[in-house]
């Protein structure tokens, strides 16, 4: 994993966004690009050498896990420091991080600055880097979805009436921690019978009831990549028309699948889920995006919905997650990562999704 050449690859970038240097504050982009997983830094990109800032809290781990830039350890907030080092510098426009820096972060910045500079926002920058992931990237995914996946079946012998949603939740974060696991990548979603028409049900203090669909909604990070798999299964025999419901979501997700390619748009994959939930009467209930982007954020670029314009790379990872809720009945989803080739994709998540009856 080169950062230096992360850090070139952003320095080439600049001129063209018109700025002279630009500052990291967002921290999964530091780590990105430098390395630092501590919880106060600063990165400036741009100039002769990057440099990041961090305060005395973190001198033994700035020095041990930055790369690539040269290390500050500040008595001041690295942000202040930041900005009144490059206030010293010759250039013209600063660039700050449009999408996460806040207005009063944003005004102190201003107004520490000499006259001579000028702030601009820009937007995503770093995030279009990061949604190639690297061979490391992709390794260290890897790993992070069969960490999940193998919590899955543990998972599911814990799914039982009179359970509360809490209780399933928690037994599986604590084997998540015990098999490795840093944490997990979201609220884990546990949500039983009608509460399972919830897109983002997360666990509560509701028992599991005795029959009904249950989605299950989790993730874990390890060396800070997320996973994200989500499987639907059922607390006595599913009725038909919960059948149907599993048999149309999973058919969508399998066109959903068939559809990602280097070159596809992420309009064009959310139409080809889609579609096949309309044909089978069921489009209405789909409310949400197909997919999205994973990596050291749960949530990250490419957003796999209608109208989305974006073209697919080889080496973005992706999930393919159609669902359909009906309100007062039930729901069902089921997501898989991808990784996206020139031909296609890998599925990389290994888990069965033939429908479980518990």
């Amino acid at each position: 994993m080169s950062f230096s050449k992360r850090l070139q690859t952003l320095s080439r970038s600049l001129a063209t966004l018109r700025v002279d240097y630009l500052l990291i504050t967002h921290l999964p982009n530091v780590r990105y690009l430098c390395g630092f997983t501590g919880s106060a830094g600063a990165l400036l990109a741009g100039g002769p050498e990057p440099v990041f800032f961090t305060d005395g809290r973190y001198t033994m781990q700035a020095h041990q896990e930055v790369q690539g830039a040269m290390v500050r350890i500040e008595q001041k907030a690295p942000l202040a420091a930041a900005t009144e080092w490059i206030g010293r510098k010759r250039g013209r426009t600063l660039g700050i991080e449009g999408d996460h820096l806040t207005v009063a972060a944003g005004a102190r910045v201003r107004g520490l600055l000499p006259k001579p500079w000028r702030l601009r926002a820009v937007s995503s920058v770093v995030e279009r880097q990061r949604m190639i992931k690297d061979s490391a990237e992709i390794e260290l995914t890897r790993k992070a979805v069969n960490l999940g996946s193998s919590l899955f079946r543990s998972l599911v012998k814990s799914v039982r009436p009179g359970v509360a949603e809490a209780t399933v939740a928690a037994k599986l974060q604590y084997a998540a921690r015990v098999a490795g696991a840093e944490a997990m990548s979201f609220d884990t979603i546990v949500a039983a019978g009608p509460r399972s028409a919830l897109p983002h049900g997360r666990a509560s203090a509701a028992a599991i009831p005795r029959r009904g669909l249950v989605v299950l909604d989790y993730g874990v990070i390890l060396s800070g990549y997320c996973s994200d798999m989500t499987r639907t299964v059922s607390v006595g025999r599913a009725s038909a028309k919960e059948r149907a419901w599993y048999t149309a979501v999973l058919e969508a997700q399998i066109a959903g699948i068939a559809a990602v390619r280097a070159g596809a748009t992420a309009g064009e994959v959310d139409a080809a889920a889609r579609k096949v939930l309309k044909q089978s009467g069921l489009g209405k209930h789909f409310t949400h995006s197909t997919g999205h982007g994973v990596g050291l954020e749960i949530h990250e670029s490419p957003r796999l919905a209608a109208g989305e314009t974006a073209v697919l790379q080889s080496g973005m990872v992706v999930t393919i997650e159609p669902g359909v809720y009906i309100p007062g009945e039930g729901g069902v989803r089921i997501e898989d990562m991808v990784l996206v080739t020139q031909s296609g994709c890998e599925v990389l998540t290994p888990t069965n999704k033939e429908l479980i009856t518990i």
